[in-house]
């Protein structure tokens, strides 16, 4: 290995490594916690190490949200192609996406409240964020019909979103979270509401 690949090397590791910490101590502690000097601490690298690589909080939480739709990617189309059928798959998504949001909770605020430089819905959209929504479409296009299949993945991305933000901020009660999930796939799939 050249030298020049062993710095890059090295320097993809301390970035892996710092953005781990802050999705470690985030999770902990919440995201007022992650500060550079915790984290130059929990990494055992100076701050200005950390500032090599991030220009600030907002970069490394940008990174963070990054590192989290590549997760939710993955966890959404594992769900909906384990799926049996077309009404199967967006129920299945929808579990999943919702089970993501509830388990990790600074991460999901990462990708969705926190000030991120991210450009979302555009021809620059990351990778990770385009196949996140790409397993939205894919799940909700046998039902569109005559609607625009990433028109209609946005209104169900987003109900689901207000669902998950709104049952995790104690707003509705968890108690009927199977309910309005149905209610919203049956809204979707024009299939009668059924809780699973």
């Amino acid at each position: 290995m050249s030298i020049q690949a062993r710095k890059e090397r090295d320097r993809a590791q301390r970035e892996k490594l710092i953005i781990t910490a802050a999705r470690e101590l985030a999770e902990a502690e919440g995201w007022d916690a992650v500060t550079t000097r915790r984290l130059a601490e929990r990494v055992e690298y100076s701050q200005p190490v950390l500032y090599s690589h991030f220009k600030g909080k907002d970069a490394i939480t940008t990174a963070v949200a990054l590192e989290g739709f590549a997760d939710m990617a993955a966890e959404l189309r594992a769900a909906r192609t384990a799926a049996g059928d077309p009404a199967d798959a967006l129920a299945r998504l929808s579990a999943a996406y919702v089970a993501f949001a509830d388990q990790r909770p600074a991460l999901y605020d990462a990708m969705f409240s926190r000030k991120v430089n991210l450009p979302f819905a555009t021809p620059q959209t990351p990778a990770a964020l385009r196949a996140a929504f790409d397993e939205f479409v894919e799940a909700v296009s046998p039902h569109a019909h005559d609607t625009d299949a990433a028109l209609l993945a946005e209104t169900f991305w987003a109900a689901l979103h207000g669902l998950a933000m709104l049952m995790r901020d104690g707003r509705i009660p968890r108690e009927h979270h199977d309910l309005r999930l149905a209610l919203l796939l049956a809204s979707f799939t024009h299939r009668p509401a059924s809780p699973t």
